[in-house]
């Protein structure tokens, strides 16, 4: 029998690099091919200190991260957050995310409610992240 959750409970912790080349295959995967993600002169025209990554990048990232302490993604019933802060990717280099999860709340059907926590350079870059985790089918 597995130990109970409990509201506070460290779930996750794990640190994922994102460099250049995956913003360019996120990209292409999403369509997203703002100049903002890749074109360096073009992200310092418009005011920003270089490229970013893309918003739904870093979500998927930490959606990820998740899914692996899930195990099974379709017990992933909600997940949603605000973007609090991009994320800046140098070249050469990486950006590194920090992606934690903590129990938040834990109902009497055994669903649990995670709040992830997601930073790079030790600022949040995600606010109010939180996922609905459905209990073991």
């Amino acid at each position: 029998m597995s130990t109970p959750l409990t509201p506070g409970q460290v779930l996750f912790e794990r640190t994922v690099a994102v460099d250049r080349a995956r913003l360019v295959r996120y990209a292409g995967a999403s369509g997203d091919f703002n100049p903002i993600h890749w074109n360096e002169r073009f992200a310092r025209e418009v005011g920003l200190d270089g490229v970013i990554a893309h918003g739904m990048l870093t979500m998927g990232i930490a959606a990820g991260v998740l899914e692996e302490w899930v195990g099974d993604p379709g017990r992933i019933t909600s997940y949603s957050t605000r973007f609090s802060r991009p994320v800046p990717v140098p070249d050469p280099g990486v950006a590194e995310l920090a992606v934690s999860g903590r129990v938040g709340t834990v109902a009497e059907d055994g669903t649990v409610r995670v709040d992830l926590t997601v930073t790079c350079e030790g600022r949040a870059v995600l606010a109010k992240a939180q996922a609905v985790v459905a209990p073991p089918r």
